[in-house]
C-alpha cells in the first residue's frame, strides 16, 4: 500500500477546500507585477498562515513560475518546528497530500541523500509541520507534475546541507524551495529594520545568525553552495505580518528571494 502524509495544517494555514485553496492561490499570484527576470534555480519563500505571508509567497512563486513545464522535480527544505532534530529528516512517505492532491515522492532521490550521516527517515519530524506543506499548494498551482523530495532541517552546518544540495542539484528538471520566516515578534519598524539587514545579508551570501530567520540552518546550506556555484541572490518581496494581516506591535518577517 502506498504511504501518503497526509495534510496536516490544511482548514488552517490555508483553506482545506481545494476549490477554495485553488482560488486563493491563484489570487495571489494574480496580484503579482508581471515578472521579467531569468527562471531562478531556487527560492526562499516564507510559511505562515495564507493571509499573513500567501503574497509574499506568491512573489516567489511568480518568478518560479516562468519554468513552465521544464520543472520535475522539487527539493524542499525547512525548519523544524515540533521535533528535535540533528541533521536533516527525511520521510518513508510515497506521497504529500494537500487538498489539491497527492504529490510524490522523488525514491530516487531520497535513497540517494539516506548513505549520508546527517540524514535519516523520522516521519515524526514531518507529522505535524507546517513549513513544508504550505509551499505545495503553490507548487502544485504553477507545476502540472512534479516530484518531490522533503526534508526538514534540525540542527546542521551550511556543509552538510549543501553536501545534500550538490547530490539532488540535477539541472533545469530541478528547483530548490527553502520554506522560512524572518524575524519573529518585533514592532513593526523594529522587524523592518532587521529584515533589511537580513535580506542584505542573503543577497551577499553571507550566512545568517540565530533570530534573523527559522530556516536559517537550510539558508545557509544554500548561501554555502550559491557562492560556490556563482548563483546570484536577489530580494523580491520584503513585507511583515503588519503590512499584510494583523497588528504592528508584534510583527513577523516575511521575504521572498530568487537565486539564479
Amino acid at each position: 500500500m502506498t504511504s501518503i502524509r497526509e495534510p496536516a495544517v490544511a482548514g488552517q494555514f490555508y483553506p482545506g477546500d481545494a476549490k477554495r485553496l485553488k482560488t486563493t492561490v491563484r489570487r495571489y499570484m494574480g496580484e503579482v507585477p508581471e515578472v521579467d527576470s531569468p527562471r531562478p534555480k531556487a527560492i526562499i519563500a516564507p510559511h505562515a498562515g495564507y493571509i499573513y505571508s500567501g503574497p509574499i509567497a506568491a512573489t516567489a512563486y511568480a518568478y518560479l513560475a516562468q519554468a513552465n513545464g521544464d520543472v520535475s522535480r522539487v527539493v524542499l527544505l525547512g525548519p523544524a518546528h515540533w521535533v528535535p532534530i540533528h541533521g536533516l529528516a527525511a520521510s518513508q512517505a510515497e506521497g504529500f497530500a494537500t487538498p489539491l492532491g497527492a504529490v510524490p515522492i522523488d525514491l530516487e532521490a531520497r535513497e540517494a541523500i539516506l548513505s549520508l550521516d546527517q540524514v535519516e527517515i523520522r516521519d515524526d519530524a514531518h507529522a505535524r509541520e507546517h513549513c513544508l506543506e504550505v509551499q505545495l499548494p503553490f507548487l502544485q498551482t504553477i507545476f502540472a507534475d512534479f516530484s518531490l523530495l522533503p526534508l526538514v532541517v534540525g540542527q546542521a552546518t551550511p556543509q552538510e546541507v549543501a553536501e545534500i544540495l550538490e547530490i539532488v542539484w540535477g539541472g533545469p528538471e530541478t528547483v530548490i524551495v527553502i520554506s522560512s520566516d524572518l524575524s519573529h515578534y518585533h514592532d513593526y519598524e523594529s522587524a523592518r529594520e532587521l529584515d533589511e539587514a537580513t535580506s542584505k545579508a542573503i543577497e551577499e551570501l553571507r550566512p545568517l545568525a540565530e533570530g534573523q530567520a527559522c530556516g536559517r540552518m537550510a539558508i545557509n546550506g544554500l548561501l554555502h553552495l550559491a557562492s560556490k556555484r556563482g548563483l546570484v541572490a536577489k530580494t523580491v518581496d520584503l513585507r511583515n505580518s503588519g503590512d499584510t494581516s494583523g497588528p504592528r506591535d508584534r510583527v513577523v518577517g516575511y521575504g521572498a528571494y530568487t537565486f539564479c
